[in-house]
């Protein structure tokens, strides 16, 4: 077995595994659950939340690479994504997309 194999088998066994295990214990365990109860309102406007401040902070202060787009273009795709996001039937896939798009084509037309 080669090197890079091992670290690729060790990532799934160390990085994806134990999280799927919690993902699927999860799912069995909130099938019963009204969505529409207090409390899985509550947890959803918490994930939200949170969220939303790792996209905000991630914007106004990027970490790494992202740092060298301009704050506009990083803004610029957000609000694209969330226009997306909203055109198309509030679907979180089409909203990253756009914004991935917008981002790149920013960043590729800033690159100096």
């Amino acid at each position: 077995m080669t090197a890079e194999l091992q670290s690729y088998l060790l990532l799934i066994l160390v990085g994806f595994l134990p999280s799927e295990l919690w993902r699927w214990l999860g799912i069995m365990l909130g099938r019963g659950l009204d969505e529409r109860s207090e409390i899985i309102l509550w947890v959803r406007a918490v994930a939200t939340a949170l969220i939303a401040g790792v996209i905000a902070r991630i914007v106004l202060i990027p970490p790494g690479s992202l740092a060298a787009v301009p704050l506009s273009v990083r803004l610029a795709a957000l609000g694209g994504g969330f226009l997306a996001f909203l055109l198309f039937r509030r679907s979180a896939f089409a909203g990253v997309i756009a914004a991935e798009v917008l981002l790149i084509a920013g960043a590729k037309m800033f690159a100096g």
